[in-house]
């Protein structure tokens, strides 16, 4: 086994697999062993399940020799966020309020990704009921940034990025309801993808606003989350070939997402504007009113949904949640019925008023986040700061949630800083296309 295989693409290792190259036994003992004594593992992993991703390596072995493989990812190793039910497994959600909590059942994009054959090495620890974009979580672990140890990972899919970041997976698998795939995948140098709302199911995922809620990966590649957004759907991988960009109208949305960006986001954001440029694309800026509107919506939204949906257990036992994660929650029960339902009439329309705006370009372009991962310690000892990063981390990507939109975040070459492509809704397969065409001049 090379070493050098822990940092391998799952599309690369995919075709080593196939090509009986690598026996999945071996990987998966492989990464077992690395998981065991990596010295920040416990930070990562909330559960290593060592005796399921044997059971499911040895099958994948099998199928391997036996030359029935049932994908391309079949017999590759990856973690799960702990928000998705696994049967017999402990499932927290990073909160003492589902402590001991053990689902009887896979949750259902887990059990289509076992059917393909992809191994499950263990559940990831996350932001506490997946409700902060900085991936800070006294009350279980905060898991550290590949750039910047005293640096959070980004949250809340915090654990499933730093596992893939620190060579412990080959991709996780998180959730994104405000931009908790796409922030931690860029502030750790990762390919994220947001699904649209609805696309990929949500049964045995532990909610947080399910009218907002998505699952995508954690990934090195646009390859990678094309392959695994096909596993966990059930479905036959799309073919991402044919992916130029010289034809492309592209909109840089210059709404609030290109305020306050940070120097070296700024940077990187002109470098990837540049790269773009030069391949013939056309760049078009524009502001868009209904961007604006739906950011003054939405957030209200989420927090009301969020609330209703945890009130219950919370109030039983506030005392054991992590003070600004309760705050957060809390924010959200002073809605009433009638302003919740006219505000989603309203969301609903300024969707449709946004995308007609916009169909003429092929896609829309901005920075994932505008700052960098904040300290750690700060986050703890000052709540305003908190406060403020926690909003600016998810500021670009929320948007997108509100406006329903799928959307991608890929590394530029500058660390912790990503750019981000959004697509209209369910066009998850073309911003594919387009992502895999930016990442080839990106890294050309």
């Amino acid at each position: 086994m090379s070493i050098s295989w822990l940092s391998e693409s799952a599309t690369n290792l995919g075709t080593l697999i196939s090509r009986g190259k690598i026996d999945p036994i071996e990987l998966t003992e492989f990464y077992l062993d690395e998981i065991e004594k990596h010295s920040l593992r416990n930070r990562i992993y909330s559960t290593v399940t060592v005796d399921r991703a044997r059971a499911e390596a040895k099958a994948a072995s099998s199928r391997m020799k036996s030359g029935m493989r049932r994908s391309h990812l079949d017999g590759v190793p990856i973690s799960w966020k702990d928000l998705f039910d696994t049967t017999d497994i402990l499932t927290e959600a990073g909160t003492e309020l589902l402590k001991g909590r053990i689902p009887k059942a896979d949750a259902t994009v887990l059990r289509n990704a076992t059917e393909a054959g992809l191994i499950c090495l263990g559940k990831t620890h996350m932001s506490e009921l997946a409700f902060s974009g900085l991936g800070l979580n006294p009350i279980t672990q905060s898991p550290p940034n590949i750039n910047n140890l005293d640096a959070v990972a980004g949250g809340s899919s915090s654990g499933a990025a730093a596992s893939v970041a620190f060579n412990l997976a080959v991709c996780g698998i998180g959730s994104d309801t405000g931009g908790s795939v796409r922030v931690p995948s860029a502030w750790n140098d990762l390919v994220g993808l947001k699904t649209t709302a609805g696309r990929l199911s949500l049964k045995g995922v532990v909610p947080l606003s399910e009218r907002f809620d998505t699952v995508g990966p954690l990934c090195r590649s646009i390859s990678d989350a094309g392959l695994i957004l096909s596993a966990l759907e059930g479905i036959k991988a799309s073919d991402l070939s044919d992916s130029l960009l010289n034809r492309s109208r592209i909109l840089v949305l210059e709404n609030v997402v290109l305020d306050h960006l940070c120097p070296e986001v700024e940077n990187s954001f002109k470098h990837v504007l540049d790269v773009i440029k030069l391949s013939g694309a056309q760049i078009e800026h524009k502001k868009i009113s209904e961007a604006d509107e739906a950011m003054s919506l939405g957030g209200v939204l989420v927090t009301t949904e969020a609330y209703g949906t945890w009130f219950e257990q919370i109030e039983k036992s506030p005392e054991v949640m992590f003070a600004q994660i309760l705050k957060r929650f809390r924010s959200g029960k002073n809605t009433s019925g009638f302003e919740y339902v006219d505000k989603w009439r309203k969301l609903k329309n300024l969707r449709q008023r946004f995308y007609n705006k916009t169909m003429q370009y092929d896609f829309i372009l901005t920075p994932t986040s505008p700052i960098l991962p904040p300290n750690m310690e700060k986050l703890i000892s000052d709540e305003k700061y908190y406060d403020a990063q926690n909003l600016l981390a998810l500021r670009n990507t929320r948007l997108f949630n509100f406006l329903g939109a799928c959307a991608l975040t890929l590394p530029t070459g500058f660390p912790s800083c990503g750019v981000m492509l959004i697509g209209r809704p369910n066009a998850e397969e073309q911003l594919l296309r387009n992502g895999l065409a930016l990442e080839n001049l990106i890294n050309s």
